[in-house]
């Protein structure tokens, strides 16, 4: 099984000067260390106006500074928002194929489509067709990034003339792609596309195996249809994360971050708020140790070593190929997370990474047919002839 760090960059109030300059910082230091101790991935969020919850707006150069910082950790867009009246999909397609270029071909691409009113509201995106136009971009996202040229585009979220989509990425056909699933149904929507799913939500392995099994079944079945022009068949779900030797001040140091995350993300759909005058952070303290609490305590990858180990056994015995750690959360200091992640490195990874390559090997070869037949029934855009490519005129005409 492989393992990730994950980054909302929240910052809860009351904020001190220079704190979002710190926790930018903080996190880059911190995705440093995740790949000297080598963990696999450093995932990185896209959300916009969600204050004290999310500051990742701009994911894009957090991950080309973590690119030019490390060597070997993935670096994962989990997620981008690809909707157009967020990003143009040309724009994601060169920002992808630039960052990819400049990491030698790190890049993961993970998409999704935002669920609060603040952004998609703020966007003027229509909530009932935002999953809609969320694929109908991706799917063109991929197609630029393969495509020479781009034969161009007339859809419901966006146009755009025939034109030379660059750079390209150095992976090929393009990075691995992922979208966001918060339940069952998003799951197997992963899977009828080919595309990896991202977890984020809080299951108990039980609920995972649930899960692994109704993924990999449709990826197995004729039901798959890429969305790219390749089957990223892989299951990550997102933990909470605090290692300690001691188990009660593993808890203090992580708990209230991981229960603070599971409260504004519940928060921000159901409760309203006045930008620039949140109190997200004020009110969980007040509710917390009401349902929201309760139901998060005991999180999986909070605990001593032994612990977190047979937690992640849960997890690898059902299928999962990836645990992501929310270690970054709430008011959660930037030395227990270092500590966390160093202690885990030294004591609890070496038991799954000396059968990582097995694992894998045995996976590619069982897939491999299953995988060929998917991208056979893809239906992929038609390139244009040589002679059907339009010439762009010049704006002036000399002579």
């Amino acid at each position: 099984m492989k393992f990730g760090v994950f980054y909302e960059h929240q910052l809860p109030k009351p904020w001190d000067e220079g704190q979002e300059h710190r926790l930018f910082h903080e996190a880059l230091e911190q995705v440093v260390l995740a790949d000297e101790l080598g963990i696999d991935f450093a995932w990185e969020v896209e959300h916009h106006f969600l204050e004290e919850y999310s500051h990742s707006s701009a994911p894009e150069v957090f991950l080309a500074a973590a690119a030019a910082r490390t060597k070997r950790i993935r670096l994962g867009h989990g997620i981008r928002q690809v909707i157009p009246h967020y990003n143009h999909p040309a724009r994601v397609a060169e920002g992808l194929a630039t960052l990819d270029l400049l990491s030698d071909g790190r890049v993961e691409f993970g998409i999704g489509e935002g669920a609060t009113r603040h952004e998609i509201h703020g966007f003027n995106i229509p909530a009932k067709r935002k999953r809609a136009l969320s694929l109908e971009a991706a799917e063109q996202i991929a197609n630029m990034m393969v495509m020479t040229p781009y034969p161009g585009f007339e859809g419901e979220g966006f146009s755009m003339p025939c034109r030379n989509v660059i750079p390209k990425p150095l992976q090929k056909p393009h990075p691995p792609m992922w979208i966001a699933c918060t339940n069952r149904e998003t799951i197997k929507l992963a899977a009828e596309r080919g595309l990896g799913a991202l977890a984020f939500s809080f299951v108990d392995p039980d609920e995972a195996r649930t899960w692994a099994e109704t993924y990999y079944g449709i990826i197995k079945s004729d039901r798959c249809v890429p969305l790219g022009h390749s089957v990223n068949a892989n299951i990550a779900m997102v933990s909470g994360f605090s290692v300690h030797d001691d188990a009660e001040e593993a808890v203090a140091r992580g708990q209230e971050g991981f229960e603070f995350f599971g409260y504004a993300l519940q928060s921000l759909v159901i409760r309203p708020s006045i930008p620039g005058r949140t109190t997200l952070f004020e009110d969980f303290v007040k509710s917390r140790g009401e349902l929201t609490s309760r139901a998060l305590r005991g999180a999986a990858g909070i605990g001593t070593p032994d612990q977190v180990r047979s937690d992640l056994r849960g997890f690898e015995e059902v299928g999962v190929d990836q645990v992501i750690f929310l270690q970054q959360a709430g008011n959660n200091r930037h030395q227990h997370i270092c500590e966390s992640l160093e202690r885990f490195a030294r004591q609890v990874m070496p038991d799954f990474a000396e059968k990582e390559a097995e694992r894998e090997a045995r996976k590619r070869e069982e897939l491999a047919p299953y995988i060929e037949a998917a991208l056979a029934r893809k239906k992929k855009m038609e390139p244009l002839a040589d002679d059907a490519i339009p010439v762009i005129e010049p704006i002036v005409k000399i002579g």
